[in-house]
Formats: C-alpha cells, structure tokens, sequence
C-alpha cells in the first residue's frame, strides 16, 4: 500500500472510531432518558439492568475514546514522517 492510500485509510478509520464514541454517547443519553422515565415507573428490575448496561457502555467508551485519541496521533505522526504534511486532511470527505 503506498504512503497516500495508508494514510487515506488511517485518516478513514479515524473518522469511524469518531464516528463510534458519538454513536455510544447517544446510547448513554437514551439510556439516561429511560432511567430518568423510570423514576416514576419505579420499576426496580429495570432500574439495575440499565444502571449496569450504562455502566458497561461507559467503559467501552472510555477504550474508544483512547483508541480514537491515539490512533490519531499515529496518523499524525505517519502523515510527518512520510512528508505527507502538505495532503489536506479528508476530513468531511
């Protein structure tokens, strides 16, 4: 694969593991409006199985988050020492 298509590739799957933490934020929020209907239902079965689906969902979060972070910056760093540092980002493309 040459230097330009890795890093359209890199830049590409960069954009989906974005794409992914945003995915589990809106599952957090849905699940906070769920607990937070909940609060009047009293359902107590349902209050503990969010409460841990919640909390597992957090934590995969948190590991794409890092991976989002760090893959970004080897992508940074393969972009400079491939001298690719003039090859706009693909970004919204």
């Amino acid at each position: 694969m040459q230097p330009l298509e890795k890093l359209r590739m890199m830049e590409k799957i960069g954009r989906e593991l974005d794409d992914l933490a945003n995915s589990q934020t809106a599952v957090l929020k849905k699940i906070s409006q769920i607990e937070a209907d909940n609060i009047n239902l009293n359902n107590k079965g349902l209050e503990e199985k969010l409460m841990e689906i919640f909390e597992h969902i957090s934590e995969n979060q948190d590991l794409v988050t890092g991976l989002a972070t760090s893959f970004a910056a080897e992508t940074d760093q393969f972009r400079t020492d491939n001298r690719l540092d003039e090859v706009p980002d693909l970004e919204g493309q």
